[in-house]
């Protein structure tokens, strides 16, 4: 147990650390612990020690997570690349979906979110540095996806997220985490002139890069390793 309470709490340090360098409040953002391969007595650990949000890239083995926490209040965020055959599960078992890259699946989310759980947030997942090896929109197919999943009933456009390649230094880390603050505020602009919620949300940062995510705007860091260790081969 002081383990991971510990490690969360130097997390907390660094994050608070970094919103103080540029003057924000560390309160506006959100550590959300990535738990896939983590057990259920792993994050009952991290719940102990304070932690609500946890992130699953797997969905059946999230499916068995949320079945064993269910004594919890807990808030579940899908981080994984997500499949047509998957989104009923999805919409019916968690709070967030951060990698939302077709309206497709943005509609089927929609179509199957039940409406007692109330609006599903949605990230949509931006392949900011154009990697042919990551999912995500390209910075130009954004714009006309938020549009629309902005209009969809059971949805809530949140923001945007992003894993951009790996930098040495946190300048280089900055660069990307600055395209992707701007094209927020780009969207928000058109979002505004047509009377739509604008987007609140920059999931971006993780346990290598979280300081310099924090310091271009990030409301969300995605970290796993730093809080539970070198992580457990997914079988």
């Amino acid at each position: 147990m002081p383990k991971i309470k510990n490690n969360i709490d130097l997390v907390s340090k660094r994050i608070a650390q970094s919103a103080d360098q540029c003057g924000r409040d560390p309160s506006e953002i959100l550590l959300l612990a990535v738990t896939k391969t983590r057990r259920s007595d792993e994050i009952r650990q991290a719940i102990d020690a304070g932690l609500t949000h946890f992130a699953e890239n797997y969905l059946q083995e999230a499916l068995e997570k949320i079945s064993q926490l269910h004594d919890q209040q807990l808030h579940w965020h899908f981080i994984g690349p997500l499949q047509s055959n998957k989104t009923r599960s999805v919409a019916e078992s968690f709070s967030w979906v951060h990698s939302v890259d077709r309206i497709k699946i943005a509609q089927r989310l929609s179509d199957q979110r039940p409406e007692s759980m109330g609006h599903l947030n949605i990230c949509l997942q931006v392949n900011i540095d154009d990697e042919p090896s990551k999912s995500g929109l390209k910075q130009d197919e954004v714009l006309p996806v938020a549009l629309e999943v902005a209009k969809l009933p059971n949805l809530r456009l949140r923001g945007l997220m992003a894993i951009p390649k790996a930098e040495e230094t946190i300048e280089a880390q900055q660069q990307a985490f600055a395209k992707l603050a701007q094209l927020r505020e780009q969207i928000n602009r058109v979002l505004s002139a047509e009377q739509l919620e604008q987007m609140d949300t920059l999931s971006m940062g993780m346990s290598g890069d979280l300081e310099a995510a924090v310091l271009q705007g990030s409301t969300i860091v995605r970290v796993g390793t730093d809080l539970f260790g070198p992580r457990q081969k997914h079988e």
